[in-house]
């Protein structure tokens, strides 16, 4: 059977939402029923690689922890007829990635909202015990009413913090996470907390107020030094952002993560106290 077909196993092919690297997402419903669901599918190169296979099994598996309505619901993993695929909640959006660079406008005069939705998602993953490891705007999605919902757990481990001890390592063999949002201590794939995350959400809200991520550079070993020695950029002389949020941010983009925000309760409760934009920047129909 070919994924061009109509069926995978017990579910229907209705429409593809998107392809990317590895896996695409369809629209689909199992036989019989009407309720429409997303397929994540290993794409044809993959679907014998244990690797991809593995975080796909991983992403059902941290998605059974999570219950919350500004994060995605994951239903299971399944494999029918060589097809490995996640069944999960079907969610009709965009990205925010593609807001921020396609509709600024928009997500402008609904900064406020989306932003502490985006942070309620990510704060209930870290309460029930995992930390993210690859926030940034291409990992939420975003409706026309601003709602919002955090995706992929395909690279999430758990939080040491949170009870897990003895149930495997959060120390990355490898370097793990997206290069533009990576935190230090990921780059130097050291022992991983919840603010490794709030260091990538940091990079987001920069990029979010500004159009543009903090650092960019030639070369991606440019980037990952950037990372790790270049001074903090200034939020103030790119964005309409108030002095308050700014160094909000800037605390979120510290270096050493002692001096970060320490958990996403923290932002969300600094967020809900400041003003988000300078008051002659502010959007004429901003919603906070």
């Amino acid at each position: 059977m070919s994924i061009g077909k109509s069926f995978i196993g017990p579910f229907q092919l209705l429409r593809l939402i998107r392809s990317g690297t590895t896996t695409a997402v369809w629209e689909a419903k199992r036989i019989n029923e009407k309720e429409r669901i997303a397929l994540k599918v290993l794409l044809s190169d993959f679907r014998t690689d244990k690797d991809e296979i593995g975080q796909l099994k991983h992403e059902a598996m941290v998605g059974q922890y999570v219950n919350h309505p500004n994060v995605i619901k994951i239903f299971d993993y399944h494999e029918d007829q060589g097809f490995p695929l996640v069944s999960m909640q079907l969610y009709q959006a965009r990205n925010l990635k593609i807001e921020i660079r396609e509709r600024p406008e928009v997500l402008a005069e609904n900064m406020g909202i989306v932003m502490r939705a985006a942070a309620e998602g990510l704060a209930h993953l870290h309460d029930v015990g995992w930390i993210h490891c690859d926030i940034k705007p291409d990992n939420y999605l975003v409706d026309e009413q601003a709602n919002v919902k955090l995706i992929d757990f395909s690279i999430a481990v758990k939080d040491k913090k949170k009870g897990f001890l003895g149930l495997g390592s959060n120390k990355a063999k490898t370097i793990m996470g997206t290069r533009s949002y990576i935190s230090p201590e990921q780059i130097r794939r050291k022992h991983l907390d919840v603010r490794a995350d709030i260091y990538g959400f940091g990079c987001m809200l920069f990029e979010m107020m500004s159009g543009k991520t903090p650092y960019n550079a030639a070369s991606p070993e440019q980037l990952l030094s950037k990372h790790l020695s270049a001074p903090i950029p200034n939020l103030l002389a790119v964005s309409g952002a108030s002095k308050d949020f700014a160094a909000l941010v800037r605390m979120m983009l510290a270096k050493d993560p002692d001096k970060r925000i320490q958990t996403m309760r923290e932002f969300i409760n600094e967020l809900d106290k400041i003003q988000i934009y300078r008051h002659s920047m502010r959007p004429k129909n901003f919603r906070r």
